[in-house]
C-alpha cells in the first residue's frame, strides 16, 4: 500500500470520527507568505519568497483538541544568482513552483478557547498532523519556461508529489460573537529532495535522454554555471546538490473563522 492510499485511508477514518463526535463546526480562509528550505536556500529558514492563501474546515471537540482539514496553495522560488554565497553564484540554478497542500491537522489550544466550549476570547496553540504537497519546479532559460521534472537534469525521474508532515504554532483571538481571528507560522518536512528539482550530483552522461531535443535540454538545464563562469563546472561525480535528504517549505499568515456554535452542552 502506497502512502496515498494511507493517506486516503486515514482521512475517510477521521471524517466518519468527527461526523459521530464533534460539538463545534468551524471554517476559516488565511492568506500570507511561503517559503521553502532547501539547495537553493540552505541557510535562511525564515526567507519568503511567495504568496500563500488557503482554507479549512475544522472540528471543536473541546476547548483544548481540535482537528482540521486544509488545502493551502503556495509558491516558492529561489535563484543562486542572488546567494550571498560565491559557490552557489556559479552554480547559477535557479527554480520556482506552486505548492498544493492537503492535510490533516490537530491542534492543541493552551487555554480553553471558546470555539471548543470554553470561556477564553484567546489562546496561543500548536499544531501538527499528516498531509501531500503538489509540486512542479519550472525555471526560465533564455526567456522561455522550462517544467524541469520532464528533463531528469540529474538523471532521475522523481514524483511531483510527496508526503508532507505539518508542524507549527499560533495564536487565536475572538473578536465578536462567532468571528475570530488568527495568525501562525509552520513548517512542512517533504518527504522528497526534489522541490527545487537539486538533490544529488551533476548530470552523468550515461544517464542522458535518448530523445535528441530533450537530450539537448537535459545538458543545458543540468548545469548552467557556463552562463557565469564561462565554462560548466559539473560532471560525473560532482556534487550539485546539498548533502540533506529532504526539502522543506513553510507557511506563515493570518486568516479569520466563523464558528457555528451549537446549543448543546459539550461533554467532558
Amino acid at each position: 500500500m502506497n502512502y496515498k492510499q494511507t493517506l486516503l485511508g486515514i482521512t475517510l477514518s477521521v471524517l466518519s470520527f468527527i461526523q459521530t463526535k464533534a460539538q463545534v463546526w468551524e471554517i476559516g480562509a488565511h492568506a500570507g507568505g511561503a517559503g521553502y528550505i532547501g539547495d537553493l536556500n540552505p541557510t535562511n529558514p525564515l526567507k519568503i519568497s511567495g504568496l500563500s492563501v488557503g482554507g479549512f474546515v475544522k472540528a471543536n471537540f473541546d476547548p483544548n483538541w481540535a482537528l482540521s482539514f486544509n488545502y493551502t496553495l503556495g509558491k516558492i522560488k529561489a535563484n543562486d544568482a542572488q546567494s550571498t554565497s560565491e559557490q552557489l553564484r556559479q552554480r547559477n540554478l535557479s527554480f520556482e513552483s506552486n505548492l498544493q497542500e492537503f492535510s490533516l491537522m490537530v491542534d492543541f489550544n493552551f487555554f480553553d478557547y471558546f470555539a471548543g466550549g470554553g470561556y477564553s476570547r484567546f489562546s496561543p496553540y500548536l499544531y501538527t498532523g499528516v498531509g501531500a504537497v503538489l509540486f512542479n519546479p519550472k525555471t526560465t532559460y533564455q526567456g522561455k519556461s522550462y517544467k524541469l521534472a520532464l528533463y531528469d537534469t540529474e538523471g532521475y525521474d522523481y514524483k511531483t508529489y510527496a508526503l508532507s508532515i505539518p508542524f507549527g504554532f499560533g495564536l487565536k483571538y475572538r473578536v465578536k460573537e462567532n468571528w475570530s481571528v488568527f495568525t501562525n507560522i509552520g513548517y512542512r518536512n517533504a518527504y522528497t529532495d526534489y522541490l527545487d528539482d537539486v538533490s544529488k550530483n551533476y548530470l552523468d552522461s550515461e544517464k542522458y535522454a535518448a530523445d535528441a531535443s530533450t537530450r539537448q535540454m537535459q545538458i543545458l538545464l543540468s548545469d548552467r554555471s557556463n552562463e557565469v563562469l564561462g565554462y560548466n563546472i559539473g560532471g560525473k561525480d560532482i556534487q550539485r546538490g546539498d548533502f540533506r535528504k529532504r526539502d522543506a517549505y513553510m507557511f506563515v499568515g493570518i486568516g479569520i473563522t466563523y464558528t457555528f456554535v451549537s446549543q448543546k452542552c459539550f461533554n467532558f
